[in-house]
């Protein structure tokens, strides 16, 4: 049986030739054990993983993406400033609260 190395003619790539020390040492380190984390949830977590598995109560409205989408390709959707700056401070304001807890 006739093996062809390709990568000895591969422009660019570092050619080193592989031997059967390097094969038992790469052998040796796949039967090493594998460190695992542990992840815990706090109960504010497992309500929200919950929610959103159940689906019931989804934020996300597809049919409202939907005809968002098709006013924005139409060059009907307009944006209320007024709407979207409230939403910003609003979204300040409770930062800068959490951070002073």
């Amino acid at each position: 049986m006739k093996i062809n190395d390709t990568l000895k003619g591969t422009p660019g790539l570092p050619t080193s030739p592989a031997t059967a020390g390097n094969a038992r040492s790469a052998e040796k380190a796949n039967t090493a054990p594998v460190p695992t984390d542990n992840v815990r949830l706090s109960s504010q977590g497992q309500a929200m993983a919950a929610s959103g598995a159940s689906g019931s109560n989804s934020v996300f409205d597809a049919q409202k993406v939907d005809r968002i989408k098709e006013a924005i390709a139409g060059g009907k959707f307009q944006v209320n400033s007024e709407k979207v700056a409230d939403g910003l401070l609003e979204t300040v304001k409770d930062l800068l609260h959490s951070r002073k807890r």
